[in-house]
């Protein structure tokens, strides 16, 4: 029987210690049925790359307090590009200016939270915006 869970990678790149809200997100899209692989802090945009094509990832979702938003999103879609990937829903959140917005979705990053949002609509986002899951 092929496991249709929706498969997201949740990731913490760079130097920003600070992962409570991707925890926090991560639980709540397994509690919501989703198969969950969170990667821990201190992951390089190669490092998470890895793990999403490894773990045949439906969607990856990036955690980024520090600032380093767009260098981190535009390495990592260059990556999935590198390799073949298209098919991965990348979202995002953290302290992210509404300026930089555009250039992140110009990039491919298609759902980006930032302080405020629920979980509730974090798992509704990703059950809309997930096509079908891997494996099917």
């Amino acid at each position: 029987m092929v496991d249709e869970r929706i498969r997201v990678v949740i990731a913490k790149p760079g130097l920003d210690g600070h992962d409570r809200g991707a925890k926090v997100v991560a639980r709540a899209l397994r509690d919501a049925g989703m198969e969950v692989v969170y990667t821990g802090l201190h992951q390089t945009p190669e490092q998470i790359v890895e793990t999403v094509v490894q773990e045949d990832a439906d969607a990856v979702g990036l955690s980024v307090l520090s600032g380093a938003h767009m260098t981190l999103f535009a390495r990592l879609t260059e990556l999935l590009r590198e390799r073949g990937v298209d098919d991965v829903v990348v979202f995002g959140g953290g302290i992210i200016p509404e300026e930089d917005v555009p250039e992140l979705r110009r990039i491919g990053v298609t759902g980006i939270f930032t302080p405020g949002a629920t979980t509730t609509e974090i798992v509704e986002w990703v059950r809309e915006h997930v096509g079908e899951p891997a494996g099917t």
